[in-house]
């Protein structure tokens, strides 16, 4: 079903005008990140992975720094192409998302003080906020067999939500202890 594509492979060698158009493509069909759509087109459309190599690189992209469908477009591109191609799959990425975005900021910087761009913005982080929550609620499920996961969960919500602390605080504090616990639990068993 899924075909390898070797890099310098001249009978495989997948253009960079199809790779800047396919990275384009699930930017312009999604909103709100285009993480499901990549994953579309990058394993069911094109091949250039499978479901089990996208699944690790989107785990190693979680990982790292910075947007996980960047990191994805980054080590599909450079899966195919080396270097170029991972510029240019980033580049058909962000280049639409990130022109209106500038332009709207630009234009919302200009009327800020403007009563109704302040409410507009206002609806906007409500509803942002309402779309994190609900992604993180969806993602829960899978974890339910795992009680010390939604312990966890549970306390980056509280530390985030009630103490208010830094995002970086919560993260390091509990790394720690998940590793502490899952080391606690390893010698238990």
């Amino acid at each position: 079903m899924s075909q390898t594509v070797e890099i310098g492979t001249p009978a495989k060698r997948v253009g960079l005008h199809k790779v800047f158009a396919a990275f384009l493509k699930a930017s312009l069909c999604s909103f709100g990140g285009g993480l499901v759509r990549a994953r579309r087109v990058v394993v069911e459309q094109t091949a250039w992975m499978d479901e089990q190599e996208f699944a690790e690189t989107l785990t190693l992209c979680q990982l790292m720094p910075g947007p996980n469908i960047l990191g994805v477009a980054v080590c599909a591109g450079a899966k195919l192409r080396g270097t170029i191609a991972a510029i240019t799959a980033v580049a058909g990425f962000i280049l639409v998302p990130w022109t209106v975005g500038l332009s709207l900021g630009a234009l919302v910087l200009q009327n800020a003080h403007v009563v109704v761009v302040r409410n507009i913005l206002g609806g906007l982080s409500a509803a942002a906020a309402g779309l994190l929550i609900a992604t993180g609620i969806r993602r829960l499920p899978p974890h339910r067999a795992r009680p010390t996961a939604l312990l966890f969960a549970g306390l980056a919500f509280v530390g985030m939500v009630f103490v208010k602390l830094p995002l970086l605080v919560v993260l390091l504090a509990l790394a720690l202890l998940s590793v502490a616990a899952t080391a606690v639990g390893n010698t238990r068993t």
